[in-house]
This record gives C-alpha cells, sequence and structure tokens, in this order.
C-alpha cells in the first residue's frame, strides 16, 4: 500500500506543481498519515502546504471553521463535516501569493478497533476541495463516503490511498 501511495502523491504533486496549485489537508482520524504521503515525496515543499490535525471535535471548530452547530448536532463523522474541512483548509492555508488555487483534502472518520455510538468502526467520510474550472471564484467541494475493513492501521492507510486515488479521479493534476 505504501508504494503505491507513494506513487499517487507524487504524480500528484508533479501535477499540481505544473499547474501551480498547492495542497492542504485538514486530518482527523488520519492523524498525519495523509501529510506523511506526501512529504515522504523528495521536493513536496515546492506544493504541500502544511495539515491541520484536528482530531478533537471543537478543534475542528475553533482551527478550521467547521460549523459547530454542525459538529454538535451530527458529530464528526459526517459528509458534510468531511466537506466543510476540505473547504476551510483550502481557506485556512490560502496565501496572497497562491490565490484560490489551494486544494482542500480532509478525513474524518471512525478507524476502530469498534464503533463510536452509532458509527460503526471502518465508516470514513474524506473530502476534496478545488478550484472549479481553474476559476478562482468558485469552488467543487465534495465529500465520499468509504466503508473499509481491517484493523485501526488498516483503516487509516486505506483512507490516505483512497483520498489520493480520489484526488486523481476529480482532478487533471495527473494526467499527462
Amino acid at each position: 500500500m505504501k508504494a503505491s501511495c507513494d506513487q499517487l502523491a507524487a504524480r500528484i504533486l508533479d501535477g499540481a506543481k505544473a499547474q501551480g496549485c498547492k495542497i492542504a489537508a485538514a486530518e482527523s482520524l488520519t492523524g498525519g498519515l495523509l501529510a506523511d504521503a506526501f512529504v515522504r515525496i523528495p521536493g513536496a515543499s515546492d506544493v504541500f502546504l502544511g495539515s491541520a490535525v484536528t482530531y478533537d471535535i471543537n478543534a475542528k471548530a475553533s482551527v478550521l471553521g467547521v460549523d459547530a452547530d454542525l459538529l454538535s448536532r451530527e458529530g464528526a463523522v459526517h459528509p458534510e463535516v468531511a466537506r466543510q474541512m476540505a473547504l476551510c483548509t483550502s481557506r485556512l492555508y490560502r496565501q496572497k501569493q497562491y490565490g484560490d488555487k489551494v486544494l482542500g483534502l480532509s478525513t474524518t472518520g471512525v478507524a476502530g478497533p469498534g464503533p463510536d455510538g452509532d458509527k460503526p468502526a471502518g465508516l470514513v467520510y474524506v473530502g476534496i476541495s478545488v478550484p472549479a474550472n481553474n476559476n478562482a471564484d468558485t469552488r467543487r467541494t465534495v465529500a465520499a463516503k468509504l466503508r473499509l475493513f481491517g484493523s485501526r492501521e488498516e483503516v487509516r492507510g486505506l483512507t490516505v490511498l483512497n483520498v489520493l486515488q480520489l484526488v486523481t479521479q476529480l482532478t487533471m493534476l495527473t494526467e499527462e
């Protein structure tokens, strides 16, 4: 799995650099693994801006700006939370010199080993926020539901792999 992640991350970084894009992440259940997938690749600092590990539900609101009422009502494991995490991350890492060309990525879910209330282990939501059609005024922000199986570490690793795969499907960063 690590080799697949490395290949995908390298292709995403190369594509983002070629298009003048940057990448930032907000991580909950992956706790920095998504950032690691990028920073393992030499030259990642040309594109990857950072990752906010907001494991605590309140940190998602106070650090990222996710709607506190949504978090209170639905909890952290919800598609709209993943979507807002990705969008808020693209804004959090936005710098004047980058404009709105920051891709925001997010992960939230239940790694296990057991359920979290009524949410089963392996239920994961990931979010991606990208500029729509290279238009700085509009963004495309989506969330995807994953049902993953395995140990806690396997769920976390598979989440990273799925985020990288989703980025390649939803963007043209890796097209040659």
